[in-house]
């Protein structure tokens, strides 16, 4: 890794922590970003969840006034992410290079759509997440996690979008609240990959070091500024980055 590409990496680590930090989908700008310097798809993504899963981690102290969420919720959605992550990890480790890349835009796509539409298409339990919350709202949120704790375990990209939009369609209006809940979920399912890539030595460290430095920087920065921009903005910007990185991924595994 030259000085160029070091360069780099640290600013797309600082610009994924960033998004991150405001609604979910840095891996969109991080993992591109590893492939661009030849670290290859799968390792890239492994050392992609390193890195994005320190700056992600440290930004949730900015919203630690917002969340307010009983155990018996809790406990389901943490345990859930803490099996899908690892048997997600586990998938990604036994796939092909080809093979990841061709799914990769499918998942992505499938992310952004449910970001944009997630409320609209599964309707709102009207207990929401909150102290009232019936039973039927925490076992349906704790599947909908399984299934995006093995996604995210697979491919870190969107999960925080997907975790959003499952939130979204609970009842959750505020949207600096959903992310401080989007930021511990997230912070669970990179976490237990991100050790299993350890274990199996699947990290390209120069770059995970490099990016993991950005990724804090941008992470911590840019939570508490996020705060301060309308939530329509956060919701528009998050769509647009998941479209733009569908459309690059299908061009790039499909050409």
């Amino acid at each position: 890794m030259n000085l160029h590409n070091a360069i780099f990496l640290f600013f797309a680590g600082a610009v994924g922590g960033a998004i991150n930090a405001v609604a979910g989908g840095g891996s969109f700008v991080a993992f591109p970003a590893l492939l661009f310097t030849g670290v290859p798809p799968v390792p890239a993504n492994a050392t992609n969840t390193l890195a994005l899963w320190v700056g992600t981690t440290a930004s949730g102290g900015a919203y630690r006034m917002k969340l307010n969420i009983p155990r018996r919720v809790m406990i389901p959605l943490i345990l859930t992410s803490v099996v899908g992550g690892l048997a997600g990890a586990i998938l990604l480790i036994k796939t092909p290079a080809q093979t990841f890349l061709k799914v990769l835009p499918w998942l992505l796509l499938g992310a952004t759509l449910l970001f944009a539409f997630g409320k609209h298409l599964t309707g709102r339990i009207s207990a929401g997440i909150s102290h009232d919350s019936n039973n039927a709202a925490v076992v349906g949120a704790s599947v909908f996690e399984l299934f995006v704790a093995v996604y995210g375990g697979y491919f870190g990209g969107g999960i925080g979008i997907m975790n959003l939009a499952m939130l979204a369609a609970m009842g959750m209006t505020d949207i600096h609240a959903m992310n401080k809940l989007k930021v511990l979920l997230g912070g669970v399912i990179n976490g237990v990959a991100a050790v299993t890539f350890i274990i199996t030595r699947a990290i390209f460290w120069p770059q995970a070091l490099v990016m993991t430095a950005g990724s804090l920087l941008g992470g911590i920065t840019s939570a508490h500024y996020a705060q301060k921009l309308p939530q329509s903005w956060i919701r528009g910007f998050v769509i647009l980055v998941g479209a733009g990185m569908t459309v690059y991924f299908f061009v790039r595994g499909y050409r």
